[in-house]
């Protein structure tokens, strides 16, 4: 068995696709979708990050506010901005860029923004609407990643599923996201004894463990769904997975590949929340 590649590259193209639509409805209601994205600092990857996700808010329709500030912008002026924002009837949804410098409360800073602009659903009160299964902002990763699975047809229902990870941006809501489309779903992290035992068990098995290579050919059950989150470089400067794809993809039924699977599908479903949340506010006015 050779696995099928889940192609995210061209899922969040037709993806976008239907977004473009829903911003020209909502500009032609005087209401184009706004994204503000706040970079503080000078770390390279978070700045390559924060182009992309501006990018693509121009390319569909969508209005986006780039504001960078020196990594000594104290945390009293950043939560002033951060407030002025959430007043603002032109900008629908807001994202500070992590990591922040180390003088910076990061949680602090996720719960100034106001929920119905928080399009990371990092927030306790968006973690509360998930717990609870109330519509709210899903946090981008694990949402594109339910897309994912969902695209390849396999009837989550019923199903298996594993998680590597528990971390509260992808671990913890992606067991959530599974659980809510009726997966029995087991977390499972360091302090897992033996992984495997649990993994050979998985029809549908999500790597989010930061680790390069963690999940192996004989981890895997014939058939199974992989989704790979992780992204980490070898020793060469190249870009791979949590999961051995050419191990892995003789035994899977499904799988994503690093990179090209899951990261186009995070900023898509930015965008998506995006878009959402600009729907949302029609309905408060």
């Amino acid at each position: 068995m050779t696995a099928k590649i889940i192609d995210g590259v061209a899922l969040s193209r037709q993806i976008r696709e239907d977004l473009g639509l829903r911003a020209q409805a909502l500009a032609a209601q005087g209401r184009r979708p706004g994204l503000a994205v706040i970079l503080v600092g000078d770390d390279p990857a978070s700045a390559m990050y924060v182009r992309n996700k501006v990018k693509a808010c121009e390319a569909h329709g969508l209005h986006s506010v780039f504001e960078k500030y020196d990594a000594g912008l104290a945390e009293a002026d950043l939560l002033e901005r951060i407030r002025a924002l959430n007043a603002d009837a032109g900008i629908h949804g807001i994202l500070v860029q992590m990591p922040l410098p180390r003088h910076i409360d990061p949680h602090r800073v996720i719960q100034t923004i106001d929920v119905h602009k928080d399009v990371d659903g990092f927030s306790t009160l968006s973690a509360g609407e998930l717990m609870s299964g109330l519509p709210g902002f899903r946090p981008c990763t694990p949402y594109g990643c339910m897309k994912l699975i969902e695209s390849t047809g396999v009837d989550i229902r019923g199903k298996h599923a594993v998680v590597i990870g528990r971390s509260n941006t992808v671990g913890k809501p992606m067991a959530l996201l599974l659980l809510q489309a009726s997966a029995t779903v087991t977390v499972c992290h360091s302090a897992t004894p033996d992984l495997g035992l649990h993994t050979r068990q998985a029809d549908i098995l999500v790597a989010a463990v930061g680790r390069r290579h963690t999940v192996t050919r004989e981890m895997v059950k014939p058939g199974a769904v992989v989704i790979d989150v992780g992204i980490n470089r070898n020793e060469e400067g190249k870009l791979q997975g949590d999961v051995d794809l050419d191990g892995v993809r003789e035994v899977a039924g499904w799988i994503t590949p690093v990179p090209g699977g899951v990261g186009p599908m995070t900023i898509t479903m930015l965008l998506v929340n995006t878009v959402e949340a600009a729907e949302r506010s029609l309905l408060h006015t």
